[in-house]
């Protein structure tokens, strides 16, 4: 992926750094793979705002992505490489020999004119999906069911992607983009290779009015507060505001998130802070 540096020819450009779009191959998607996309602006159905900080922003259709990769041993070309408004991640168009289109998350490396596979007795090249157990060890894997037949569930975002480290009788041993180990059957289908756009995290937005155009609203600091709308507000003068916490004084950082004695504990053998969790 390249990035552009934006010249400093307005006050939104000075510190704009973007996407050149360089593997982008397409302008329009594919309609008959599109779905409406309403916008809630933080609205619940009683018309009440349930989330702050969301409205606005441009219209989007929603692309239908195929996460399950069901169609097997059929091949496929690939017909473009597009922008999805509602990922981070490249999509790619493909184009099966018996006319069916359908849309999966592109990975690097994966350009116009390829052919992809899904199925049991794949060669594990990128862009092509099979079972977790006819995988070479150290293969780099993302879009990860985590039941068979469920569709991918795990490192579908820019740049992510996980690795087969292991493999047990009914598990393959997957070592999470966090560095988390996890078990995770072997039967669940997962794509090899890397997700594309991996340099989305260094892109700059340059102006807050980018983030408008993506429905995101200003956000108020909890320490802009009054003690009566947040945990953080109050003091005289500008006060730090004690520890970080949510509006409704949960902590921010350093409490664990994950439940206690969730189901999954046994399928998890080290976190992603290095420790192992006591069985």
């Amino acid at each position: 992926m390249a990035l552009k540096k934006y010249k400093p020819i307005t006050a939104g450009t000075r510190w704009r750094i973007g996407n050149a779009y360089a593997e982008i191959t397409a302008d329009k998607p594919e309609k008959t793979l599109l779905e409406k996309k309403s916008g809630t602006g933080g609205r619940n159905q009683q018309g009440r705002r349930a989330m702050r900080y969301i409205g606005g922003g441009n219209k989007m259709m929603y692309r239908i992505i195929d996460f399950k990769r069901d169609k097997r041993d059929v091949p496929a070309t690939v017909a473009s490489i597009e922008y999805d408004p509602n990922r981070t991640a490249f999509i790619a168009l493909l184009h099966y020999v018996d006319g069916e289109k359908r849309y999966i998350i592109a990975p690097q490396g994966l350009t116009v004119g390829m052919t992809v596979l899904s199925g049991d007795s794949v060669v594990p090249e990128v862009g092509n999906a099979l079972m977790l157990k006819f995988m070479p060890l150290g293969t780099n894997v993302h879009n990860i069911e985590m039941q068979p037949g469920q569709g991918g569930k795990l490192s579908r975002s820019a740049g992510s992607s996980a690795q087969l480290t292991n493999k047990e009788e009914r598990y393959a041993v997957i070592k999470m983009p966090s560095g988390e180990l996890r078990k995770i059957l072997i039967n669940c289908y997962a794509t090899v290779g890397v997700v594309s756009n991996s340099d989305h995290n260094l892109e700059s937005m340059g102006k807050a009015g980018r983030n408008r155009w993506k429905g995101i609203r200003p956000r108020t600091r909890g320490v802009a507060m009054n003690p009566v709308d947040h945990p953080m507000g109050g003091g005289e003068g500008r006060s730090s505001g004690g520890h970080p916490r949510s509006r409704n004084g949960k902590y921010a950082k350093g409490e664990k998130t994950r439940t206690r004695g969730k189901g999954s504990d046994k399928l998890i053998l080290q976190r992603k802070d290095g420790k192992k969790l006591s069985k």
